[in-house]
């Protein structure tokens, strides 16, 4: 494990983080970590910030810790309606310390950390489980992550053509704009079941808490990530999603069997077998092949979020941080 040898942590803003944290890196990097299983990650606690705004806040604590990448933990505070002043919804920090000592050797954005951890480990799933050919990726949802995830699974799959939809089509449109200024082929839809039509792949990352994604607009062979939905009373995807998936993995299936709205409730109501839901992101990075998918088979990946994410990549983006200060 690499160390800081300052007594002062490194303070990374969001711009820092992205620097030291490329794609392809990242994505190797939770790969190598989901493999290893050498990590501690507890099921990051929830505490609903009553009388404090609108939207019913939530303060979330992810902490993990490993000989090998150190000790950390993330704050974050989820505002459902920080659109009503212009802000984010999501905030958040994530503190570093080294595994023997303790010592704080880094602070960083929680907001870029997040976002390009969950993008990683959407393109690691889509890795395993999706069409090598998937080249149309359709964004669910205009927030934050519609600008990480395309650009990830991109990095894993030939994506050449991404559509956005949103309950707004000025958002859309503006997200469609802002993936084609970073690279990418984009446009706004305006239907999202037309969309699916298209779609080799579809990501979803909104705070829905009905399902916006039908199962019967897929098209067979479709993959499916899902982000949101990160409370039992969440829902992104309706049962027939589940119901038409050949597999469903998980990122950690602890969290997603404690938190995951759409999974818990299609679970209740039968629409999806606990037998459907195969395993998760450790079992497929410990494999030494993808498992075998049909090419109309539907595969499903649902993620909650893992503090393991967040600890690989604050040490790799404080790891790269130094080596370049050694170039």
């Amino acid at each position: 494990m690499n160390s800081n040898s300052s007594s002062v942590p490194v303070f990374f803003d969001a711009d820092r983080v992205a620097r030291h944290l490329p794609w392809q890196p990242l994505i190797n990097a939770l790969k190598t970590a989901f493999a290893a299983g050498d990590m501690t990650a507890p099921t990051r606690s929830h505490h609903r910030l009553d009388g404090v705004a609108s939207g019913s806040p939530m303060l979330l604590t992810m902490p993990a810790w490993s000989a090998r990448l150190g000790v950390g933990t993330k704050l974050v505070a989820v505002y459902p309606d920080n659109h009503q002043h212009a802000l984010p919804s999501i905030h958040g920090l994530y503190v570093l310390m080294e595994a023997a000592t303790g010592r704080p050797q880094a602070v960083l954005d929680g907001g870029e950390l997040t976002s390009r951890r969950t993008a990683a480990a959407s393109a690691l799933a889509s890795q395993c489980l999706s069409r090598p050919d998937s080249r149309t990726l359709l964004m669910v949802g205009t927030g934050r992550l519609s600008q990480y995830l395309p650009l990830a699974h991109a990095q894993v799959r030939p994506i050449d053509r991404v559509l956005v939809w949103g309950r707004s089509l000025e958002k859309s449109q503006a997200a469609a704009r802002q993936l084609s200024a970073a690279g990418l082929s984009a446009q706004a839809v305006e239907s999202l079941e037309a969309g699916c039509a298209e779609a080799d792949i579809v990501s979803c990352a909104t705070l829905a808490r009905e399902a916006v994604l039908h199962g019967d607009w897929l098209r067979p062979g479709t993959h499916v990530d899902l982000i949101g939905a990160f409370t039992p009373s969440m829902c992104e995807a309706d049962g027939r999603v589940f119901e038409r998936a050949a597999a469903v993995y998980a990122d950690t299936l602890d969290g997603v069997l404690a938190e995951a709205g759409d999974v818990i409730q299609a679970l209740a109501s039968g629409a999806l077998k606990r037998q459907q839901l195969i395993c998760d992101l450790a079992g497929l990075c410990r494999a030494t092949v993808p498992p075998a998918r049909g090419n109309t088979d539907i595969t499903v990946f649902k993620s909650v979020g893992a503090a393991l994410e967040d600890l690989v990549a604050a040490r790799l983006c404080l790891d790269l941080y130094t080596s370049s200060l050694k170039a």
